[in-house]
């Protein structure tokens, strides 16, 4: 394969003419910043790029793959294959967060590997986009995507003797624009359902019934919520379930009873596999979203045993 030359450097409004020049060019952001911020704000359209902080130190500079960095096999492929818009040409730019100029990276970042690793397996044009995020998200608030977290509200004052649980209250939460996290009542509520789009439902219990069958596509996996069970040994038959609803363009919900250990469980190994993060990171993601969550002991022991695999595999 003919490598790619030096990546050429570009500013916000030389990249907001590569993301407009569709007929010509098919242009693929990636964005080397922790998944947590890219979570929160990133460039409409663009793909996270990431190698967990602990395998970056010990690489110690060293060249380091694309399976390593781009999470997204699919997208890997394609690019590779160049057939991401034929007969488009395809350019590739990297950004981080706020760095002026290649020269400022450092040999140990994300960005700086990701410059190597593309140079040396693709023949396509790179670029690095001139102050990162940061300075593109001021030039041009309107490409990008934010999200706005809000906290988990109080319970609403006693009524008739009763209160709803914190894990009851409000609706199923997003994590991702396909994958929601909530309890068995959230599943029980047909219009709550239909009106986050929701088109499959995943049932992390022994006793929760599937609420609609035949209306949506369900799939249970039967886990009891107390040490001795082994959960690690759904976690590739949900995956591949999350994976399966996504790629046919629907929305699927995660809940056990409570929506705080075993589906939240599920989760976190979902987003530490497809987006390669650790545990920490991607419990952090999660709780920022959902305030309750809370795996119980066997669960993250198990969970700590999965991120060995999720990021040893390349």
């Amino acid at each position: 394969m003919t490598t790619a030359g030096e990546p050429l450097e570009i500013n916000s409004h030389e990249l907001v003419h590569l993301l407009r020049e569709r007929t010509s060019t098919s242009c693929v952001v990636l964005d080397c910043r922790p998944f947590l911020d890219f979570s929160l704000a990133h460039v409409s359209e663009s793909r996270n790029v990431n190698w967990n902080s602990m395998l970056r130190r010990r690489s110690k500079g060293a060249e380091v793959a694309l399976d390593w960095l781009i999470p997204d096999k699919e997208l890997l492929g394609r690019l590779r294959r160049g057939e991401l818009s034929p007969p488009a040409s395809v350019v590739v730019v990297v950004m981080d967060e706020a760095s002026r100029s290649v020269d400022e990276l450092k040999a140990e970042s994300v960005a700086h590997m990701l410059l190597a690793a593309l140079r040396n397996e693709l023949s396509t044009q790179i670029y690095f986009l001139q102050g990162g995020f940061q300075a593109f998200s001021e030039a041009c608030p309107e490409l990008c995507y934010s999200k706005t977290l809000t906290a988990v509200e109080p319970e609403p004052p006693i009524s008739l003797g009763r209160k709803t649980p914190a894990y009851d209250q409000d609706g199923p939460v997003e994590l991702l624009p396909f994958l929601f996290l909530g309890s068995a009542i959230h599943a029980s509520r047909q219009e709550t359902l239909a009106s986050a789009g929701i088109t499959a439902v995943l049932n992390v219990s022994s006793s929760c019934p599937n609420f609609f069958e035949g209306e949506f596509q369900y799939l249970r996996l039967t886990v009891e919520d107390n040490l001795a069970a082994d959960i690690r040994a759904c976690f590739s038959t949900a995956i591949a379930f999350i994976d399966a609803v996504k790629q046919s363009g629907g929305r699927v919900l995660v809940h056990c009873q409570a929506g705080i250990s075993r589906s939240a469980t599920i989760c976190l190994a979902y987003l530490m596999h497809t987006r390669r993060v650790r545990l920490d990171e991607a419990f952090d993601f999660v709780k920022q979203r959902r305030q309750v969550i809370s795996p119980n002991l066997a669960f993250l022991g198990q969970l700590l045993q999965f991120e060995t695999d999720v990021l040893c595999q390349g």
